[in-house]
């Protein structure tokens, strides 16, 4: 008989109401992915040299998630399509929305290159203050879905850096191509 005295379940680690509320996987994946996506283009919209435009950047990001959201929500279409040979229903198009956080994700980065637009910073300093908000919301992402999933503190700060990552990735590249 295996020994469950070791064995942790998510309900005695994380308060009820958060197991209640707490985004399904695929929200996650979508979320994690807006980010490194808003991050990356940031960074490259970014250019040395170039007059500085956040207001166009900011449309291109935007952009760039929603063609993005719905590439990824049309080809769990076309994969539901292979497995099964159905008519198109709503629950397609529940497939294809279903990708709203990945939008959602870069729309604090839109904010903060609209703020340059406004003239509360310039450009550059936009950009630098979206990828820190990006790179410690990926930590927030994959912490709390470690904690989510029961994992106590110090493995989920960890599974939050590995996440994070990503972002201190993204910001080297964009201080060397620069």
């Amino acid at each position: 008989m295996p020994d469950r005295a070791n064995h942790v379940r998510p309900e005695s680690v994380v308060p009820r109401w958060i197991l209640r509320h707490r985004p399904p996987e695929q929200s996650l994946f979508s979320g994690i992915y807006g980010l490194v996506l808003a991050s990356a283009l940031v960074a490259a919209l970014d250019a040395t040299g170039e007059k500085a435009d956040p207001g166009r950047d900011a449309l291109w990001v935007l952009l760039t998630a929603l063609a993005s959201g719905a590439a990824h929500g049309y080809a769990h279409v076309i994969a539901q399509r292979a497995s099964a040979d159905r008519a198109a229903t709503t629950s397609r198009l529940r497939l294809v929305l279903a990708e709203w956080p990945l939008v959602a994700a870069v729309l604090p980065t839109v904010g903060i290159l609209l703020a340059a637009v406004a003239g509360w910073w310039a450009e550059a300093t936009a950009v630098d203050a979206a990828l820190l908000f990006n790179t410690v919301a990926l930590f927030g992402w994959g912490a709390g879905a470690a904690r989510t999933a029961g994992h106590g503190w110090p493995s989920s700060c960890r599974a939050g850096g590995m996440d994070m990552l990503i972002g201190l990735v993204i910001i080297i590249a964009n201080a060397l191509i620069k």
